[in-house]
């Protein structure tokens, strides 16, 4: 069980952190309510000691290590660390869920960028889908379906907040439009990075990540009824909040640029209350066959490693891969520091 004081540390953490979260959160059970805070909690702390520290390398290496000790059992002692290892023990959490997020994050140290829809999809399955697929792992559900309209909410989530931060990312050098949307709307990227602009071009794009967000947020809808009865409107509720950011984005034409897409107390206390009596009317209506539509591919891999049934997964290649070049980056800044040579390891 979680310790209270850590909990509350979570708790404090969220409440300021992740307004979203906090809102919705206020209407989902107990049971899974103070898990998900050590889960979100945890995850606010490692997007932010990537986001907004100056060594972004080293702070995914810290995280890497964080994670090793958590699965050993020996947390940092730190109130986060071990409310999210506790909660890691008590739901059996696997192992390739938080290592998603933490290859996700690692994806931004490398200042990755995507060329494709796609390619953003699989960073948004990382850092975003994975959360969605640890909330079920706290509701106890494991079953393939419910999964995949989890990830499709995950999904969605991250590519309204990529269209709500295009001008608050430009300004760090990042971008995360599609380069084959930027290059076919005729927008070179370096020359937007220098010169952020809300071009008609730019707003096109958000509006087009705008759209696939709204599409996902309508499939994931299906996969609410698969939940237990308590956590449904808890998670009705952060699909309209989040959802209702982009209607907001729509409100201001589109451009993320010269202001932020915010929506106000009141706007979220409507669709809370909203979220409740979807969930009652839900009650009564029959299963979606959206429910069993097909996974987007690039969330296939979180629902093989958490449906029931499946194999605990150990670490993949592909984060071990990225991990050993920040390594081999670290070691580098090192040497050039101390004039010292780095051997090949």
């Amino acid at each position: 069980m979680i310790a209270a004081a850590d909990l509350e540390h979570c708790r404090e953490a969220i409440r300021h952190g992740s307004l979203s979260f906090h809102a919705a959160s206020k209407l989902l059970p107990a049971s899974v309510r103070d898990p998900a805070l050590a889960l979100y909690a945890f995850c606010r702390l490692a997007d932010d000691e990537v986001d907004l520290k100056k060594d972004k390398v080293a702070s995914v290496l810290r995280l890497r290590d964080r994670l090793d000790l958590v699965y050993a059992g020996r947390p940092k002692a730190a109130p986060t660390d071990r409310a999210f290892a506790a909660m890691v023990d008590q739901f059996e959490m696997p192992r390739a869920l938080p290592d998603a997020l933490l290859e996700g994050l690692a994806w931004d140290a490398e200042e990755r960028r995507y060329q494709t829809l796609s390619g953003v999809k699989d960073y948004a399955a990382r850092v975003a889908a994975a959360v969605g697929a640890m909330m079920c792992v706290l509701m106890r559900v494991r079953d393939a379906d419910a999964l995949a309209r989890a990830c499709d909410l995950g999904v969605a989530m991250q590519l309204t907040n990529i269209a709500r931060d295009v001008g608050e990312d430009a300004l760090e050098g990042r971008i995360y439009l599609p380069l084959d949307w930027l290059e076919a709307a005729g927008i070179d990227p370096e020359a937007f990075l220098a010169d952020p602009k809300p071009t008609k071009a730019l707003r096109g794009l958000v509006k087009r990540l705008v759209m696939e967000s709204n599409r996902l947020y309508m499939r994931s809808e299906a996969g609410v009824g698969a939940l237990p009865l308590g956590c449904r409107p808890g998670i009705y509720g952060a699909r309209f909040i989040y959802a209702g950011i982009g209607r907001q984005l729509t409100a201001m034409g589109y451009d993320s640029i010269t202001a932020r897409a915010r929506t106000g107390t009141w706007q979220k206390l409507g669709w809370l209350g909203q979220s409740m009596l979807l969930s009652a009317a839900g009650m009564m209506m029959p299963t979606s066959p959206v429910l069993y539509a097909r996974p987007q591919p690039e969330v296939q891999f979180l629902i093989d490693a958490t449906a029931r049934g499946a194999p605990q997964s150990t670490r993949s290649d592909t984060l071990i891969s990225v991990l050993a070049t920040l390594e081999a980056r670290r070691q580098a800044q090192r040497a050039e520091l101390t004039g010292q040579s780095v051997r090949p390891t």
